[in-house]
């Protein structure tokens, strides 16, 4: 059997404010790689909503390999939820590592967006924290402090 290729392309994002999002992933380091508003019968096929209409965002991490893809829906309705708990199954949270935690948790801060808890440190290895973002997005933030 023919093994297919497979690599990971982007992490999607449902927000309420596109520009806001954007503000706080770019604050971070992230760059806009495209902008764009989406519908169609496409998007309708693609996503599975009828009249799927959205404005869409493509970030980009400096290294070039992380992308996410956030989309603010203008049909239907966005669905408001509860915020994510980092127990919930399901997907909940995207990882950036950093050289300087504490200069990312100051950015963060600036949006209005701070630690679930605190800064923990594990074995030595990482500083982490997960930091409640916008629309509630669960980010987390890790500097490694030494090389394995």
């Amino acid at each position: 059997m023919t093994r297919m290729t497979i690599r990971l392309d982007n992490v999607g994002i449902a927000v309420r404010d596109l520009d806001a999002t954007i503000a706080f992933f770019t604050d971070l380091g992230l760059t806009v790689i495209g902008r764009d508003t989406v519908s169609g019968e496409w998007t309708d096929t693609a996503v599975g909503l009828d009249g799927n209409h959205a404005r869409i965002a493509m970030l980009q991490t400096p290294d070039g390999h992380g992308r996410l893809e956030l989309f603010e829906y203008i049909h239907p309705d966005a669905i408001e939820t509860a915020p994510t708990q980092p127990n919930e199954i399901g997907m909940h949270r995207v990882a950036f590592a950093v050289d300087d935690i504490d200069a990312a948790l100051e950015i963060a801060a600036r949006h209005g967006c701070h630690p679930l808890r605190g800064v923990a440190t594990y074995r030595d290895l990482y500083r982490l924290s997960y930091v409640r973002g916008p629309s509630g997005i669960i980010v987390m933030l890790a500097q490694e402090l030494q090389k394995a």
